[in-house]
């Protein structure tokens, strides 16, 4: 009896576990693993058995306390296929008491360019490799199901889980490999965070990624205890020998397969030795181009071959302008370069505008799809990039090639001719219509719901800087947008058009902050180069170059008449200056960490610092001396802000509470708690009577400073956020995140009435416009009784002018009244899923549906 019962009570625990495996799986390591290697001709041991001799893998592998290992490389130089190897070579000698797990960034595929799908990619495999630690998933998926994988707080459940697992005391000594760092496109800094965080705890667990040379990446990596990097380009003579053994072996390939004669063969050769510069990937695209050239015509080929990768996908770019299909070709470039994932033959039809002798010759359409051979190959009917950084030329290098007018007008283009097949091909009870439906038809509308899970209206996409964006910060007027950038410029943007008005070009390092004067007529700007430099925008000359501090340049602010200007530093001191002469006005001493932040007071006779050293300072610009030193927070302070009346100052930091204070008298007025991490922006509303404060929680917090209490929490960001930022009416609260979106919410009622997609570092209200918030993306009315022209480009909000969405999304409406009421089974799943453009309405409902409605402005019913 006692056998049947435990039989019983283990039975039912078996369909769980499948279950919860099936939905925890997002992609086979191990598939992609085989399909890299088999995509790429095989792995080959020659070139990839160097990295086992070299002396810092070695000590890696050695030291107990070195536990990350990072290799580090430029594309093409075979950092894939190397982790490939290792990932055998490690397969081979840890045996069965030691688990290895792995997973391939591919910034290409929605699957699997994202921080979420990569955590649980190693999940999935360490629960695979060792049953017992399921339960740590179980524990939770048995409460919310598929969705503890997928909805906006997967990453903060996968990470709780993966910390879990690793400290599991049955864990056995693992092996964690992450390929491509820079092709995770999503959440990178969680990511990064991460792997500096379980690296530097578990003593069981050791850590291999690679990445390319991104400074970004290298200053969270830095973090790490005992991080091993491993330079491809300072191991360039090991690379080169390797990169030589794979010419040997491709050369081979090709003597036997085209049947070369030994003075072509030798050709061959040294043509790709002297030429390949240590790029495996340089290599294999030529190999590639001279597998489809017959042999009497390889020797004249082979001169046309330039060095160098860019120099490569040039003669690309010129052989598809040159081609008979050049324009077809083109456009097959750009569906591609902005695709949301790969694509098929059967959706490539739909998405592009093929000529009909193509749309049903998939051989012809494959020899339309060589001609851009360097760039794309198709694999099982699936067109791909042959390598990230192909996708990456077309983008930076050949835009204005393929792109006719520019990215924004093809998404629209992709959007419509989606549509356009839908209202063909969809009807209703299609499977059981009488009438065949080609299968072409139906497999070409299967991208179609990526592009409306996808789609913002984007009027603008600003492209010229050569490296990250960090800052950008519109001028009063919101006429003009400034940009900083780690490419050491700052650039002056017409939001209109979309173009570049300047280039301001001068500082030796990265841009650490901006600043337009009050009037709009300067931008002055901060740098990791000690200085700070004063722009005339008439002439986009830099007229004072203000030197002085002794470290880099944190965050600069003007005085509210632009009389004066503060800058804060590294070297612990804040600065005054006079704009007009470039003369430091005072030196302001004190902190013993370095200033952060800076904020005038609203009467411009008082300035209050903010510190790494845990303290805020208030100063007099009468006498330079500090009047009050803040004390309180028990870690760094990273922002601060004045109410408007001056009397109160509010301080966050990273000990994860707000503090209000009394300047007058130094003393603290009220602790806020409440968050559960740091403490990143605060703002104060417009009356004074609340202050919002935003954390890397993920949440923005409301306190009524009466009460000192949290009125409402507003939660939705699926990362930290960043900025925020009140209308001048204090009706609309605005918050930016690193999750890519600006949410804009109602603070009376704690609801998110908006959701902007796109990245945003710095958010502001353009005072001088009271109603309006202006953002990358346009105008948006945030309140005005005045309607505002609708436009194809212009999403509606919900009680605004034109069509939107009730509060409780039971009603599509139009100028703020109820329009047409939906079945709950044709309602938004959630408010990412209600889309509008001009009057069509997509919505994503529940049950899996995607409906579109095309509604007549003029008779908005008419058209249902």
């Amino acid at each position: 009896m006692r056998l049947i019962s435990l039989i019983a009570s283990v039975q039912p625990e078996a369909p769980l576990n499948q279950a919860c495996l099936r939905d925890l799986r997002i992609t086979s390591p191990e598939d992609d693993k085989g399909r890299i290697e088999r995509t790429n001709g095989g792995l080959l041991q020659d070139s990839y058995r160097w990295i086992l001799d070299n002396e810092q893998f070695k000590q890696w592998q050695a030291k107990q306390s070195s536990r990350l290992l990072w290799i580090k490389g430029d594309p093409g130089k075979g950092k894939t296929m190397l982790l490939c190897g290792i990932i055998n070579e490690l397969t081979q000698s840890i045996g069965s008491n030691s688990n290895i797990c792995f997973f391939f960034c591919q910034a290409t595929d929605v699957r699997i360019n994202n921080a979420t799908a990569v955590l649980r990619g190693l999940i999935y495999s360490l629960v695979v490799k060792q049953a017992s630690l399921l339960s740590h998933v179980r524990s939770r998926y048995d409460q919310a199901g598929k969705t503890l994988f997928e909805d906006i707080n997967a990453w903060n459940a996968l990470s709780k889980i993966f910390n879990d697992i690793l400290k599991d005391a049955t864990l056995q000594n693992t092996y964690l490999v992450i390929d491509a760092l820079d092709e995770c496109t999503t959440d990178l800094p969680l990511l990064l965070d991460l792997v500096v965080q379980e690296s530097s705890t578990h003593p069981r667990v050791k850590w291999i990624v690679s990445s390319r040379n991104w400074p970004g990446i290298e200053e969270r990596l830095d973090a790490a205890t005992q991080t091993a990097p491993i330079s491809l380009e300072l191991n360039e003579i090991s690379v080169s020998n390797a990169v030589q053994q794979f010419i040997q072996h491709k050369v081979h390939q090709l003597a036997e397969v085209k049947k070369y004669k030994d003075e072509i063969r030798d050709a061959v050769y040294r043509h790709l030795s002297s030429h390949s510069q240590g790029t495996f990937l340089w290599v294999a695209l030529v190999c590639q181009d001279l597998n489809r050239t017959s042999r009497r015509h390889v020797l004249k080929k082979l001169k046309e071959f330039p060095p160098g990768l860019d120099a490569l996908y040039g003669r690309m770019i010129n052989q598809v302008r040159t081609s008979e299909d050049a324009e077809v070709c083109k456009r097959i470039l750009a569906v591609m370069s902005i695709a949301y994932r790969p694509i098929t033959l059967d959706e490539l039809t739909a998405l592009v505008e093929i000529p009909d002798d193509l749309s049903d010759d998939d051989e012809a359409l494959l020899e339309v799809i060589a001609i851009c051979g360097s760039f794309l190959t198709c694999r099982e009917d699936v067109i791909v990039f042959v390598h990230q950084s192909a996708k990456e030329f077309l983008l930076e290098r050949a835009r204005s090639e393929v792109f006719p007018e520019d990215q924004q007008a093809e998404h629209v283009a992709i959007f419509s001719r989606c549509l356009q097949t839908m209202f063909k091909t969809l009807r209703h009870n299609i499977l059981d219509a009488e009438e065949s439906t080609h299968p072409r038809s139906l497999a070409a509308i299967k991208y179609a719901p990526v592009v409306d899970e996808s789609w913002s209206l984007c009027l603008q996409t600003l492209e010229g800087h050569s490296h990250w964006v960090d800052l950008i910060t519109w001028s009063s007027d919101g006429s003009r947008l400034a940009s900083a950038s780690k490419d050491k410029t700052v650039r002056i943007w017409d939001p209109a058009t979309g173009q570049c008005a300047s280039t301001l070009e001068g500082h030796n390092s990265s841009v650490t902050s901006i600043a337009w004067s009050p009037d709009g007529s300067r931008l002055a700007s901060a740098s990791e180069d000690k200085t700070v430099r004063i722009w005339g925008l008439a002439t986009s000359q830099c007229v004072s170059t203000l030197k002085g501090h002794s470290s880099w340049v944190a965050s600069i602010a003007w005085s509210p008449d632009g009389s004066r200007l503060a800058s804060a530093s590294e070297d612990k001191t804040v600065r005054t200056w006079d704009p007009a002469t470039g003369q430091c006005a005072s030196t302001l001493e004190g902190h013993s960490s370095s200033v952060k932040s800076i904020a005038w007071s609203p009467d411009g006779s008082r300035l209050a610092s903010a510190s790494e050293d845990k303290t805020v300072r208030i100063w007099g610009l009468a006498t330079s001396q500090c009047v009050s030193t803040l004390k309180g927070h028990s870690s760094w302070v990273a922002s601060i802000a004045w109410s408007p009346d001056g009397s109160r100052l509010a301080s966050a930091s990273e000990d994860k509470t707000v503090r209000t204070w009394d300047p007058a008298t130094g003393q603290c007025a009220s602790t806020l708690e409440g968050h559960s991490s740091s403490v990143k922006s605060i703002a104060w509303s417009p009356d004074g009577s609340r202050l919002a404060s935003a954390s890397e929680d993920k949440t923005v917090r409301i306190w009524d400073l009466a009460t000192s209490q949290c009125v409402s929490t507003l939660k939705g960001h699926s990362s930290w956020v960043a900025s925020i930022a009140w209308s001048p009416d204090g009706s609309r609260l605005a918050s930016a995140s690193t999750d890519m979106t600006v949410r804009i919410w109602d603070p009376a009622t704690g609801q998110c009435v908006f959701t902007l997609d796109f990245y945003s570092y710095n958010l502001q209200f353009d005072k001088s416009t009271p109603n309006h918030l202006h953002t990358i993306i346009g105008t948006l009315n945030l309140g005005s009784t005045e309607p505002v022209a609708p436009s194809a480009s212009r999403l509606t909000l919900p009680g605004i002018y034109g069509f939107g969405l009730s509060d409780c999304s039971s009603w599509i409406t139009f100028n703020g009244s109820n329009l047409l009421w939906l079945p709950p089974e044709y309602r938004p799943s959630n408010p990412s899923s209600f889309r509008i453009s001009a009057a069509m309405v997509a919505i994503g409902c529940s049950s899996g549906r995607v409906i579109f409605l095309a509604l007549s402005e003029h008779n908005p019913l008419s058209s249902v």
